[in-house]
């Protein structure tokens, strides 16, 4: 198929998005059963909020009819990326796909060269590619709670007074632990007792640097099921940032640092623990598909690769040692749900805690407004999504959100914090897990 004619300073970005994602748009047959399943469209209520509506922007685009940066860019820009459309469409449509291709096309058409545009990249390319420099901002955040300064700046109000979003965002840190207590990557863990799996942990950028107390007792988790746990070294962000932001060269050349890394162990299974990360990791096959030397070891990658909860339920039972008091809901990582499409596995395992009273709740398939960095950069539209969420948890009567995400579990978090909801605790699957076996 040919792409049609342009003649303005678009030319190149049409011919990208053509190639990239027009097909798929035609795959589209425009039937609306995204409509009820997308967060943006139920709370924006416009059909270029909607999956439906976005796909038809694309394509126009790509058919050089309408400007990337006037017609295109904001509502693909204002999209959780969710993927909830793709488990509901009946054709199948790639909506995924369409998305990280035209947000690609939409920066090297005309990158917008404002001052958040700019911190964003700068996090991408220098900041997230590189664990010891996430880990030095895991440090420092560290002894910001420590020392005291975290209350100075709450009780003063200060950094609400520069930013309410980073406000927000500031409360709903964990308390971090100290880096010394970090298992470092390069290390095999032996598993207790008899080894009946192999595995390769894939610790993540957030998760190391802010919650490496989840990935400590993930470890910890893996061991008491069997499992000899291998920390590669020179593993580093998954990339499912990057993708998400249009910048595919810098993904893809995570994502071969991440199959290097791995490969040169002999695990048979490859490890996660935070939904967006491990979706991520499953589509490397997709990723570098055309890339004849990287394609065969990224399908054996992808294949490989398993959220914690698979692994736990399939080695269970875990060995619990005390009950779990409390009423317990789970909210879905989207990408948990959507692309890696474990759904079961975490429900079965709090259910088979001791003690432990659960709920499900009403539009637990829904997206929470995290986004990855959905809810730094479009704050207000994340929250009204967050307050849809926030209704349907207090009528479970909750005393805990569980998500397997960290964006989920900090957003949670937030909602938690902005209702005044002393009562809800947001934790991760890995440390309710882990209390009921007697792991601190």
């Amino acid at each position: 198929m040919n792409a049609p004619a342009t003649s303005n300073k678009a030319n190149g970005a049409v011919q990208q998005l053509h190639t990239d994602a027009y097909d798929w748009t035609n795959q589209c047959v425009k039937c609306g059963y995204c409509l009820p399943a997308c967060p943006t469209y139920e709370s924006m209520g416009v059909e270029s909020a909607s999956p439906r509506g976005r796909i038809n922007l694309v394509k126009l685009a790509a058919e050089g009819k309408i400007d990337f940066q006037k017609d295109l860019s904001g509502p693909i820009e204002l999209c959780l990326g969710c993927r909830a459309c793709e488990t509901a469409c009946p054709v199948g449509v790639p909506y995924g796909h369409i998305l990280e291709a035209a947000k690609e096309a939409i920066g090297n058409d005309q990158p917008v060269n404002d001052y958040m545009t700019k911190i964003k990249k700068l996090a991408l390319i220098h900041l997230f590619p590189y664990p010891k420099r996430l880990n030095m901002l895991g440090t420092g955040a560290l002894l910001y709670q420590k020392t005291g300064l975290s209350k100075l700046v709450r009780q003063t109000r200060l950094l609400h007074t520069v930013s309410p979003v980073l406000s927000h965002l500031e409360q709903a840190l964990p308390a971090i632990e100290s880096p010394a207590k970090r298992i470092r990557t390069g290390t095999i863990i032996p598993a207790k007792g008899q080894t009946r799996l192999r595995v390769a942990f894939f610790t993540g950028c957030i998760m190391d640097s802010l919650m490496s107390r989840i990935n400590r007792l993930t470890i910890e988790l893996l061991t008491l099921v069997g499992c000899e746990v291998i920390l590669p070294e020179n593993q580093c962000c998954c990339g499912a940032l990057h993708s998400h932001q249009g910048e595919a060269l810098q993904a893809k050349a995570l994502a071969k640092r991440n199959i290097l890394a791995f490969t040169q162990t002999d695990a048979e299974v490859i490890v996660n623990n935070a939904g967006g990360c491990g979706a991520s990791l499953q589509e490397y096959e997709r990723l570098l598909a055309d890339d004849a030397e990287w394609s065969g070891a990224a399908s054996d990658f992808s294949r490989k690769s398993k959220d914690i909860s698979q692994i736990l339920h399939h080695l269970g039972p875990l060995p619990f040692t005390a009950e779990y008091r409390g009423i317990v809901t789970f909210q879905d990582s989207c990408h948990l749900r959507n692309v890696q499409k474990v759904q079961k596995e975490p429900r079965l395992l709090l259910q088979s805690i001791p003690g432990i009273t659960y709920v499900e709740m009403e539009g637990y398939d829904r997206c929470c407004g995290s986004g990855g960095i959905y809810n730094l950069l479009h704050f207000e539209e994340s929250m009204k999504i967050l307050d849809g969420k926030m209704n349907d948890l207090k009528e479970t009567r909750a005393t805990s959100v569980v998500t397997v995400n960290p964006g989920c579990q900090m957003q949670m978090n937030i909602g938690i914090q902005r209702d005044g909801e002393a009562g809800i605790k947001s934790m991760h699957l890995v440390e309710v897990l882990a209390k009921a076996c007697g792991l601190k």
